[in-house]
């Protein structure tokens, strides 16, 4: 059966990518921090993460992204160097960068994004935004505690008809950590 053809009725493989923006410039002092580009060495963390999840098949359907500088940058980079990143749908959701600095928030907010915006036949979702909120939220859904510094992507996998069924099923602590993709390797 096709990727494009899931049938309702089947439990399949559903897999999320939690990344944090590559990093940022602290050239310009005056800039505020939602406007902060990347530096140069961000630049070319995005163009080896993506590079990374084109050779492990992890290619987002749908990426949600943060609506700030950086994690606009980070994406840009990879659609130019990884067409099927330029090939995803995408969604700017600018309450991706609040609520990353609220305690405990962050995994309920993807969730519910990613329920919102996805359909059943999208099997993985790419998540892009910020420290503090999404090392929290991948913690959360693996049930251990995972570390992303910048331009780290963690693969998440969990199992369901629909991405609703599969968090309500794997809820908190019950997503496979299949693995961590960062700019010098893969752990």
């Amino acid at each position: 059966m096709a990727e494009d053809e899931v049938s309702s009725s089947q439990s399949v493989a559903r897999r999320l990518i939690l990344l944090r923006h590559a990093k940022s410039s602290w050239e310009y002092p005056s800039l505020r921090d939602h406007d902060r580009p990347l530096s140069k060495a961000g630049q070319a963390d995005a163009i080896k993460v993506s590079q990374k999840l084109q050779q492990l098949g992890w290619i987002p359907q749908l990426i949600l992204s943060s609506d700030a500088v950086r994690t606009r940058e980070t994406l840009k980079i990879m659609q130019e160097h990884v067409q099927g990143f330029l090939e995803a749908e995408v969604h700017f959701i600018s309450s991706f960068y609040s609520v990353a600095a609220m305690d405990g928030q962050t995994a309920e907010h993807l969730q519910k994004a990613i329920c919102k915006y996805s359909r059943d036949e999208i099997l993985t979702v790419m998540c892009m935004g910020h420290n503090r909120g999404w090392e929290e939220a991948a913690s959360m859904f693996a049930g251990a505690f995972i570390e992303l510094k910048t331009c780290n992507a963690a693969l998440l996998e969990a199992t369901g008809k629909s991405w609703e069924e599969a968090f309500a099923i794997a809820g908190l602590g019950g997503w496979k950590l299949q693995g961590i993709v960062t700019p010098t390797g893969s752990l």
